[in-house]
């Protein structure tokens, strides 16, 4: 692709959509350094979702087996059929990716990588599908709000540390790869980004998911209580019993949800 993107857009007649969140990178440099980050290789099979542009699906098209890229905006197909010119390991599905049945989709592939620049109104859901349903999703490269991404990425104790930390523990590790400032995107969003790589493989060991899932819930339900508090409230417990758990699993009767680790509501769940 030889032409500016910002020239494909105008020449194409594309209008941005406010509510799908479209900033597209422009920077090569950058789409290359996302790529290369991401750890993946020339046999690998890559599902992007949010295309846009397509810049970033050339740039991985260019370096892995194949790319099926999901986009939501059917009104980019002219401006693809130019960024995506003279690849033919690329498909490009015109769908919500967070409508579709991830179990069926995955039993057309083997192992595969996301990589993506995220829609920032749709990342948590999205994150949580490929946390909660992929079974054969190696690992995820995203591009998200910097805020999110240190939500992601947090330790124990810190205010940035919720829900969502402790339910991505459950299957993979997660790090900031690269703070992205918000000048590399066209049209500038109001926010910088952070590219979040997630391994997985490198989950907590848990009895059951589902009493791990309700244990989180619970601790951040009311982020103000404390722990024993919102156990009373979600799990029916007489405080007494509430207190016990507590003390069986070594914590504090005064700590909030916020303090635990991952590894700790893993054994909280397990008394429960």
């Amino acid at each position: 692709m030889e032409k500016d993107i910002k020239t494909v857009l105008a020449e194409c007649g594309f209008g941005f959509k406010k509510q799908l969140g479209q900033n597209f990178i422009t920077d090569k440099n950058l789409l290359s350094s996302i790529v290369a980050a991401s750890g993946v290789s020339e046999n690998d099979t890559v599902v992007e979702v949010g295309c846009g542009a397509g810049t970033l699906t050339r740039a991985l098209a260019e370096k892995v087996d194949k790319v099926v890229a999901f986009e939501v905006d059917k009104s980019l197909q002219p401006v693809l059929a130019v960024t995506l010119s003279g690849l033919d390991n690329v498909e490009v599905v015109f769908r919500d990716f967070l409508k579709v049945d991830l179990k069926q989709f995955e039993s057309g592939l083997g192992g595969y990588f996301v990589v993506a620049n995220l829609p920032y109104y749709v990342t948590t859901p999205l994150i949580m599908k490929f946390i909660e349903e992929g079974e054969k999703c190696k690992g995820l490269s995203v591009m998200v709000q910097e805020e999110v991404a240190q939500r992601l990425c947090a330790e124990a104790g810190t205010p940035e540390y919720g829900a969502i930390t402790a339910m991505v523990a459950l299957k993979a590790r997660c790090e900031i790869v690269k703070r992205v400032p918000r000048t590399l995107f066209y049209p500038r969003p109001n926010v910088d980004s952070a590219v979040v790589k997630f391994t997985f493989g490198c989950g907590i060991e848990v009895a059951d998911s589902r009493k791990y899932k309700k244990v989180v819930h619970a601790a951040f339900s009311s982020r103000r209580k404390t722990l024993e508090n919102n156990l009373v409230n979600c799990f029916k417990l007489t405080r007494a019993r509430a207190q016990e758990i507590l003390t069986e699993c070594g914590i504090d009767l005064k700590a909030r949800g916020e303090t635990l680790s991952p590894r700790q509501f893993s054994m909280l769940s397990s008394k429960l």
